[in-house]
């Protein structure tokens, strides 16, 4: 069968389960949506062992955690949101607002987070009535299409048509690029190659810039800096530094540069001081394109601190977690100032909190604008500083990137798997994808009673 008819195929099925669900009452909506994220919360262990057995990429308790985590908090910000019928009303306007859904997503899932992005997404497409067929990578396409069919288990066991979610068994770009054609909307999660695949589809597409997550910490945290360091160590290792909202780059006050390693230590960095050692670490991550530029070497993908070690030839303790470098060149004259997929940070110092923003901007002028920052302060100043002056859609306070960008309660962030970058990535949205974005919305108009009617010059008046 070739792929114009395997995606008819799909596409056919999953409109037909959509249309079934088109008429459910909200509470039917969120037993669906429930089925849905207990289907991967209840099997993320099991999951998680096949996603870093079949990609080699990550570690089973980072993914556990991530399912676990990620399907728990999305149910808990949809439980209670409207998706059926009359979702809002505002009455100063004269507006009542109807949820409709999209129809058919297409889901393009990455190598790595080919488990929790169906459940993620999953949820949000059910909440909007909509239906899901997704387009897995093909060096996970077996744990995803395995999570896929326990979320149809799932639906089923609840009344609800099993082909609500559907899974190209062996993808090829081919099959993709058709799915992604004939689906009503597209959310591609996946790299830069992909996502622009996907803006090119014809359909209404949400995709994801690329990360490169810029952490400066001010001078008023002195008294912090063990707990910065555990945060910014901690979240650089989750899943072995593979999620896009990881710490890349760390930057603190000249002063205490000593200090500052000494808690890093502390937390279980290794930190390379050596330049011979650091040269092998850009020459193992990094390789020359023919255009003269240089790309991450896909070999290191998830790999953990000790291995990326050894492979330089460097002997590191078995309880290290990451790989620090202080580096003192930015941006283009760096390479590890780039965005690295595996436990490795740069590190750099400043003499001024000007000089510190300054370093973080070159950085993501050259890679990473329209992700992520990180800002530890309590400057009220600085921090409106860093809100108008950073391209990035998000930036997180006094907290650590890898989750709080994405997958917590413990800020007002929409909780999410897909975080868009606006215009600076060359995405849709500068937002995190949301139910929302699955979902057609009617706004029903009314007269505003006593609207008042001004003239040309009290149109224009002061």
């Amino acid at each position: 069968m070739d792929a114009e008819m395997i995606i008819q195929d799909l596409i056919a099925r999953s409109r037909a389960a959509q249309k079934q669900i088109e008429n459910y009452t909200q509470e039917q909506v969120d037993a669906l949506v429930k089925a849905c994220g207990r289907a991967i919360y209840d099997n993320a262990e099991m999951l998680a062992e096949e996603a870093v057995a079949e990609s080699g990429l990550g570690n089973v308790p980072s993914k556990i955690a991530k399912m676990k985590n990620g399907m728990a908090v999305a149910y808990q910000f949809l439980k209670g949101k409207k998706s059926v019928g009359v979702i809002s009303v505002e009455e100063d306007l004269g507006i009542v607002n109807f949820a409709k859904p999209m129809g058919v997503i297409a889901c393009i899932t990455p190598s790595t987070n080919p488990t929790s992005t169906v459940g993620g997404n999953g949820m949000y497409a059910l909440k909007c009535r909509d239906s899901i067929v997704f387009a897995p990578h093909p060096r996970t396409k077996a744990c995803t299409a395995h999570a896929v069919n326990l979320v149809r288990e799932a639906l089923k066991k609840v009344g609800a048509p099993e082909d609500l979610f559907l899974c190209i068994e062996e993808p090829s770009m081919e099959l993709t690029q058709t799915l992604m054609r004939d689906a009503d909307v597209v959310v591609a999660t996946g790299g830069p190659g992909m996502v622009k695949a996907a803006y090119s589809s014809g359909r209404p597409s949400y995709g994801v810039g690329q990360g490169n997550v810029q952490v400066i910490v001010d001078t008023d945290c002195r008294d912090e800096y063990e707990t910065i360091a555990r945060n910014v160590t901690d979240s650089r290792i989750r899943d072995n530094g593979v999620p896009c909202t990881c710490e890349q780059f760390v930057t603190v006050p000249e002063q205490d540069r000593d200090v500052f390693l000494a808690a890093l230590r502390k937390a279980d960095a290794y930190v390379i001081e050596d330049e011979a050692a650091a040269q092998a670490l850009r020459e193992l991550l990094f390789k020359p394109n023919p255009n003269g530029t240089y790309g991450f070497n896909v070999q290191n993908v998830g790999i953990c601190a000790v291995e990326l070690a050894r492979r330089i030839g460097l002997t590191v303790p078995e309880t290290t977690k990451t790989l620090v470098v202080p580096v003192t060149k930015l941006a283009k004259d760096e390479l590890l100032c780039k965005e690295k997929l595996c436990p490795v940070q740069a590190f750099c110092t400043y003499k001024t909190f000007d000089e510190g923003m300054a370093q973080i901007l070159a950085n993501l002028n050259m890679e990473g604008a329209g992700h992520s920052a990180v800002i530890y302060s309590h400057n009220e100043e600085h921090l409106t500083r860093a809100g108008n002056e950073l391209p990035v859609s998000r930036i997180i306070v006094n907290a650590p990137g890898a989750t709080a960008g994405g997958s917590t309660l413990t800020n007002g962030l929409t909780p999410t798997l897909s975080l868009g970058c606006g215009s600076w990535g060359n995405n849709s949205i500068s937002e995190n994808l949301s139910y929302k974005h699955l979902m057609n919305v009617t706004k029903m108009a009314y007269t505003i009673p006593n609207a008042p009617q001004l003239t040309d010059e009290e149109m224009w008046a002061d």
